[in-house]
């Protein structure tokens, strides 16, 4: 296991529940580029795993994939079923397909908290042959003097958190594609990204800082003084970000024949 996501036996994976309102509301959505590219691939059945709160899965939904989700957190399922999907509450590794098949298995901002022993080689046990397991992940960019004036909050405030704030899912590429390819159920890997930009508001990120694990887990009062040192180091820069978002898509096609 990646002990850099499966410290504390996997808990920090199944802490979002208790802030499943402000993660629909806050986390970002996905770039319509990337669910172009996912329609293209034809799938009529989908298989979202750690759907969280429906974020990804209804996209594919309302195009016209059929798409069920799997989530460990009942709290943030039942976000998602009030989004119209379908939800069984789970771990991945643990779950029961019951002979299930799907044409495309795909995971957005989660698949970091999978066993990266199980997972790949699970994905490819539930593919129909030449369906796909798609694993997107985004991070994002603010302006330098924006980057520093936070960096120094979180110095000041939260110094064993070892981190500049910035969006769950990081630079994984490596650390996803290599357990995948280890498995050779897949033909070779295309790696794709898709940036895009928004501006937010100070309360905005305030609120999507408030979904992050490592800040869910933090004493109340260190995670009330950071988030007052993030809000005045905003109101410093003009009181909203302009933020460089880039989504990571890992695409790998079944060689199950």
């Amino acid at each position: 296991m990646s002990a850099d996501t499966w410290n504390d036996d996997g808990k920090r994976a199944v802490v979002f529940g208790a802030e499943a309102e402000l993660y629909d509301r806050f986390r970002p959505t996905y770039p319509p580029a990337l669910i172009d590219v996912l329609v293209a691939l034809g799938a009529q059945t989908a298989l979202d795993v750690g759907c969280g709160t429906g974020k990804l899965g209804r996209l594919l939904a309302e195009r016209s994939v059929e798409v069920l989700g799997v989530e460990p957190d009942e709290r943030m399922a039942e976000v998602a079923r009030r989004h119209g999907l379908t939800v069984e509450v789970s771990r991945f590794e643990e779950w029961d397909p019951k002979d299930r098949r799907f044409d495309l298995v795909m995971s957005g901002q989660a698949w970091h908290w999978v066993d990266p022993e199980v997972g790949p080689g699970k994905a490819a046990d539930l593919l129909k042959s030449g369906g796909s397991l798609a694993v997107i992940f985004t991070r994002h960019h603010f302006d330098p003097d924006v980057r520093s004036r936070l960096k120094e909050v979180y110095k000041r405030v939260v110094p064993d958190l070892n981190r500049e704030p910035k969006h769950a899912g990081g630079d994984r590429s490596g650390r996803l594609v290599d357990p995948i390819e280890r498995t050779g159920r897949f033909a070779p890997l295309q790696l794709s990204r898709f940036p895009w930009s928004a501006t937010i508001s100070r309360d905005d990120y305030l609120g999507e800082l408030r979904t992050y694990s490592n800040h869910i887990l933090l004493p109340s009062d260190r995670r009330e003084e950071l988030l007052e040192g993030v809000a005045a180091a905003i109101d410093e820069t003009g009181g909203q970000l302009e933020v460089q978002y880039s989504t990571r898509l890992v695409l790998a096609t079944s060689l199950r024949s």
